[in-house]
């Protein structure tokens, strides 16, 4: 006689199933949940530091671009002033003041150039983490910002061109180079136009001459003058005060929606 043994498992309640289902969904979703928080912190976080970096950045511009208004306001008086002397006054006894103005405006060219810094904005556009920033006003303040740069560097080429024909060559004809040479033992190490503001203040007078004055054409070398303050003027009018609105504009949308100071 056989004896068959059969093994008896409770069966388990559909709800038991439901349950361990819903349990593990809810694991997982919390797990969801948890990294999509840790991913946006984590985003939220380096947005934050970009902002920061930015920041800087057009902070330490704008201060550099209102120094260099500054600078060029001055420039324009000294072309002014060159002008009209040129134009109206004997040039074989030059007074002390000319040398200095003829330095300015003559051969201190790229110490008037406002070089804006974005070094950080291409770096952030080149990564792919402008994303970063939702606001729409910050987005479209960047994309006016990289404009008005490309214009300011623009008009920098402009001038250098201008410098590099008709003004270059005479200087080198007409300038008396020994003059900044030894203005230049006043401070060796000090930078050119804060050389010639010092000589300006001091009551050292170096004497020099326009070199080759015969062929010194008193009326086309003032009406040059002019003509290049009219570029200098239209630079500062337009391309770099439009970079000083638009950089103002960026500042402040940063200090609003980072708290920066």
């Amino acid at each position: 006689m056989e004896v068959h043994h059969h093994a008896h498992t409770a069966q388990k309640k559909w709800t038991h199933y439901l349950w361990e289902f819903l349990m593990l969904f809810l694991a997982v979703f919390a797990g969801f949940l948890a990294e999509n928080q840790r991913e946006h912190y984590v985003e939220h976080q380096r947005e934050k530091q970009y902002a920061r970096e930015l920041y800087d950045e057009f902070f330490a511009d704008s201060i550099v671009v209102a120094n260099k208004t500054s600078s060029r306001l001055e420039k324009e008086k000294d072309m002014d002033y060159l002008s009209g002397y040129i134009r109206d006054s004997s040039l074989t006894n030059l007074p002390r003041e000319f040398y200095p103005a003829y330095t300015t405006v003559m051969y201190l060219i790229t110490s008037y150039f406002f070089e804006p810094k974005d070094g950080v904005l291409n770096q952030l556009k080149n990564s792919g983490s402008l994303r970063y920033f939702k606001n729409t006003t910050l987005q479209k303040l960047f994309g006016d910002i990289s404009v008005a740069i490309n214009n300011v560097r623009y008009r920098n080429d402009q001038e250098y061109q201008f410098f590099a024909s008709p003004v270059k060559p005479f200087i080198l004809k007409h300038y008396d180079f020994n003059w900044f040479n030894e203005v230049r033992k006043m401070d060796e190490n000090a930078i050119s136009l804060n050389l010639i503001n010092r000589y300006r203040k001091s009551d050292t007078t170096i004497k020099a001459g326009i070199l080759n004055l015969s062929s010194f054409d008193k009326g086309e070398v003032s009406n040059m003058i002019l003509f290049y303050k009219q570029m200098l003027v239209s630079t500062r009018t337009l391309p770099m005060n439009d970079y000083i609105t638009i950089n103002h504009k960026l500042l402040q949308e940063l200090r609003n929606e980072y708290k920066l100071k």
